[in-house]
């Protein structure tokens, strides 16, 4: 019976086998669309975790690079930028240093560092340690019937500068300038002996417009192109224009026109000391210069007149007319040596000459009225470049004056005149280290004089 009930079965099982296969196209067409969407979804998956997975290589190459570069050494700056920046403008920085200057302007710095050593000799006692005859040649300070000859040495670094120039050329084609410089040559703040301290003192400063000038700086009474290669601080002071003061200057061409500030110098009745009138006269020092330029060198003549005014108490005003001629210049003797001088002369010219040592712009007569002095200056000077390195100078230089000794008495300088010869040497650029040989003379209206001997020497980095 078991194996008929199987074989009844049969029959059976292959009936429903066939109604399982009849409903199976269904439900396979069914499950298909599922896996298709499923395997869909998975590939979409896989192709997103390989993006990923190749993205994170190339951000670690990347990495790679970076850390390799920061290792290896630093590659040299591409010649053709350098050679677009002219050498000696490269900016130190990308900001400007004046962010309250007009666009474009140019700051310039510039100095030097100078050092000063002698020894000097005098004939009549010695020049008062402090005063400005210990630091250079000023022939006035020469002592003169002193107690006998005296040697002694000085140092200092009072002449180093420094000095700050701006620059603008505006889209209109107008230029704007402006300088300040300083040294230290001001009033002492400590003393040989322990610090050597001394106060900055105002040199230049002034503004400039085109063709004008407006602050305090060389006089146009001086001519800064005929000055002499010196190691002493001046050089020719005898008879040289030297002075620096406020003034207003207009330029055009060889021609230049200046009003300058106005101070007189008085020497009192009877030969006091000096007077620096307090009330300057209300007219300023008018002067015009013209200047000839060409490959020989250049010419220069200038001319001046001003008013000298004193005033011995209130409301007793003196004044008197002074004038003043200059004639000045740089001849070259061939391609290693120049010629240089000026001679100057006329009344009430004192303070212009010698820096305002040697002698005053006007006399006090008996009845407290004032005169202007006469009186005439000058320097020659011969300069030859031995080499590139090596130059030398010889120079003379004198000023003499026409006192009346009814008023001034005779304690007063009648003249002055030195003799100077130097050589400087450049053993690198910009640093020069030079020694001069300096001999000057002082002679009173009384007829005593004195002597000055000295040997000067200096080292001097500009940059």
């Amino acid at each position: 019976m078991t194996r008929n009930r199987h074989h009844m079965m049969r029959p059976r099982l292959l009936a429903i086998a066939m109604t399982a296969a009849l409903a199976v196209p269904g439900l396979a067409s069914a499950q298909t669309v599922k896996e298709r969407e499923l395997e869909a979804r998975i590939a979409q998956l896989e192709a997103q975790v390989q993006a990923l997975l190749t993205q994170q290589q190339q951000t670690a190459t990347e990495v790679q690079e970076v850390r390799t570069a920061q290792a290896a050494p630093a590659a040299p700056a591409a010649p053709a930028t350098v050679a677009t920046v002219p050498a000696g403008s490269r900016p130190i920085q990308t900001t400007t240093l004046t962010p309250q200057a007009n666009p474009g302007t140019t700051l310039t710095v510039g100095g030097m560092i100078r050092m000063d050593a002698f020894a000097t000799h005098t004939t009549d006692g010695d020049i008062a340690k402090g005063t400005a005859g210990r630091d250079f040649y000023v022939p006035g300070a020469i002592p003169v019937g002193g107690d006998g000859p005296d040697t002694y040495m000085d140092a200092h670094m009072k002449f180093s500068r420094l000095w700050l120039d701006a620059s603008t050329v505006l889209d209109s084609g107008d230029k704007l300038a402006a300088r300040l410089e300083m040294d230290f040559f001001g009033g002492s703040l400590g003393n040989t002996a322990a610090t050597n301290t001394y106060g900055a003192t105002l040199r230049h400063a002034y503004v400039s417009w085109n063709n004008w000038l407006a602050g305090q700086t060389w006089s146009n009474f001086m001519d800064t192109g005929a000055l002499l290669d010196a190691v002493d601080f001046v050089g020719p002071t005898d008879g040289i224009v030297f002075v620096r003061q406020p003034q207003l200057r207009y330029t055009n061409g060889p021609w230049t026109v200046s009003l300058e500030s106005p101070e007189t110098t008085v020497q009192p009745f009877g030969g006091a000391p000096r007077v620096i009138t307090g009330d300057n006269s209300a007219i300023p020092d008018v002067i015009a210069r013209y200047t000839h330029k060409a490959d020989w060198g250049h010419f220069s003549v200038a001319g001046m007149a001003r008013q000298l005014k004193y005033e011995p108490v209130v409301g007793a005003d003196s004044t008197d007319t002074g004038y003043g001629l200059t004639a000045s210049g740089l001849m070259k003797m061939g391609e290693r040596t120049d010629l240089r001088y000026q001679l100057s002369g006329g009344d009430g010219i004192g303070r212009y000459i010698g820096l305002a040592t040697i002698n005053q712009d006007a006399m006090v007569d008996s009845d407290g009225n004032i005169d202007a002095l006469g009186g005439w200056a000058g320097y020659v000077g011969l300069r030859h470049v031995f080499s590139d390195r090596v130059r030398g100078n010889v120079f003379y230089a004198r000023s003499q004056w026409d006192n009346e000794t009814a008023w001034t008495g005779f304690d007063v300088t009648r003249k002055v005149h030195s003799a100077h010869a130097n050589l400087i040497w450049t053993p690198y650029p910009k640093l020069d280290l030079g020694v001069e040989a300096i001999w000057g003379e002082r002679t009173l209206e009384s007829g005593a004089d004195g002597e000055l001997l000295r040997l000067h020497t200096m080292a001097r980095y500009t940059f």
